[in-house]
């Protein structure tokens, strides 16, 4: 199977990438310094002769988006309408990769694929405008939002955690926003298990199981990291004011995976297991 890859110097780009070469697929691996998704004549043939394309690019920064909209708003949604368009020219199939921020975070229960979207931040509205982007442009896609990302390939809460505990003896947390950590790996594995197997053209959640607060994440990186989890003491969002709105609660349901007979990404802390010699050795 061919497959492109944008976004390929990313966290999860480069994931992606490592992942399908070692699967023996062909990949052409697209960052922004090949090929400016922003510019549509920069992407028409991006996709030629490519089964599947797999858009990981986006602006990311979700505190500097609040007063660079604009800029955001060229990747992650101009960019993506870019990407679908040459996928749907091409005739391949697109996998987009969105985020919990396209909801606004005042749930109780897991969001379901379905359920109606309200950002609350510049960087939540600039993917929602990329999802709605990705719909109208490539009928044949797999929308797969994700959460709480972390990976061998750049920086994350982990290996921030771990340094910090380190540098300093102990750090403070935030016990009220809730969510799914999820590992690149797992992300990626998810993506080309969704493609193999089939899976219909929609919107999907790539997470893992299971729900846990960043305190309680913290916990468990320190313990990896070999240090006292105590070290990490509790405190609240109220404390930690930032300019982007952060969700409070990021939980996503895996409803639709299971309709399509693809397993969810396994309990966020069983995955952090077998995910942390790896990522925190990268720090």
């Amino acid at each position: 199977m061919r497959w492109v890859v944008v976004g390929a110097g990313g966290m999860l780009g480069r994931e992606m990438t490592a992942l399908l070469e070692r699967g023996g697929h062909e990949v052409r691996a697209v960052d922004r310094s090949s090929v400016d998704i922003t510019a549509p004549a920069a992407t028409a043939g991006l996709a030629e002769g490519a089964d599947v394309v797999v858009n990981c690019a986006a602006y990311t920064a979700v505190d500097p988006a609040e007063e660079h909209e604009p800029e955001a708003f060229a990747v992650n949604a101009v960019g993506a309408a870019n990407v679908a368009r040459a996928a749907r020219v091409a005739g391949a199939r697109l996998v987009h990769v969105s985020t919990d921020y396209v909801f606004d975070g005042h749930a109780s229960s897991p969001y379901a694929e379905d359920a109606p979207i309200d950002p609350r931040s510049a960087y939540g509205r600039t993917k929602a405008a990329g999802e709605w982007a990705v719909r109208a442009e490539c009928p044949d896609h797999l929308l797969v939002r994700t959460a709480w990302l972390y990976g061998a390939h750049g920086g994350c809460f982990p290996k921030t955690i771990a340094r910090v505990a380190r540098e300093r003896g102990g750090l403070d947390v935030v016990d009220d926003q809730v969510g799914q950590p999820t590992w690149t790996g797992d992300l990626a594995d998810l993506v080309l298990r969704l493609v193999t197997a089939g899976a219909p053209a929609g919107t999907y959640h790539g997470t893992s199981s299971g729900e846990v607060s960043w305190h309680g994440f913290a916990q468990a990186v320190v313990a990896s990291a070999g240090l006292d989890p105590a070290v990490v003491a509790r405190t609240s969002s109220a404390a930690f004011v930032r300019p982007a709105a952060r969700p409070a609660y990021s939980v996503l349901g895996h409803e639709r995976l299971r309709a399509a007979g693809v397993a969810p990404i396994g309990d966020w802390a069983e995955r952090w297991a077998a995910a942390a010699d790896g990522v925190l050795a990268a720090g």
